[in-house]
């Protein structure tokens, strides 16, 4: 099961847009800042947040930092999911069902 840290991160909207700018490829610190009408620190503790959770792993380069996505985190996340998957799927199902029903 995933770590607590990795649904608390997913939690934040302005983090999960930050993952996916991140799974289109690496990126600087000030290119993710441009992203959002947010200051630079608000958008640094962002990602902050995500390298404690292990989603993201920064790497410096001269005076920049360059984060890429960690994808295992979000994999666990996914395998977790999983089965709740199904539950919907088949609930759903049931409920296209019914409505065909109900259309005849």
């Amino acid at each position: 099961m995933p770590d607590d840290d990795v649904f608390l991160a997913l939690a934040n909207p302005v983090r999960r847009r930050l993952l996916q700018l991140l799974a289109e490829g690496p990126r600087t610190a000030g290119d993710l800042a441009d992203q959002f009408d947010l200051s630079r620190p608000a958008v640094a503790e962002h990602l902050q947040v995500l390298r404690r959770a292990a989603l993201v792993h920064d790497e410096p380069r001269g005076r920049q930092r360059h984060y890429h996505l960690t994808p295992e985190p979000l994999a666990q996340v996914g395998d977790w999911l999983h089965p709740f998957e199904r539950f919907w799927r088949e609930r759903l199902r049931s409920l296209a069902d019914a409505a065909e029903e109900e259309d005849r």
